[in-house]
C-alpha cells in the first residue's frame, strides 16, 4: 500500500515527492512536498491529496497529512 500510495500522489502532482509510512497498514501518515502548493491554505493543499488518492481513499483507515512547498524545503 505504501508505493501505491506514494506512485497515486506523485502521478497526479508532478515533481512532487510523496514519503507516506505506517505502523499498521490501516494508519497512514505522508510527507509530500509539491511546488503546486505554492500559494494554496493548508485545507487545499490537504484536499490536493485527497484528490490524488480518489478511492484509494476507501482502503486507508486514518491518514495524517504534512504537506510543504518544494522551494520552502
Amino acid at each position: 500500500m505504501i508505493d501505491k500510495i506514494k506512485k497515486t500522489i506523485e502521478t497526479a502532482l508532478p515533481g512532487s515527492i510523496a514519503e507516506p509510512f505506517t505502523d499498521d497498514n490501516h494508519h497512514f501518515e505522508v510527507r509530500v512536498i509539491a511546488p503546486q502548493f505554492s500559494g494554496k491554505s493548508l485545507l487545499a493543499q490537504h484536499r490536493m491529496i485527497y484528490a490524488a488518492l480518489g478511492e484509494l481513499m476507501n482502503e486507508i483507515h486514518a491518514l495524517a497529512i504534512e504537506t510543504k512547498v518544494k522551494e520552502n524545503v
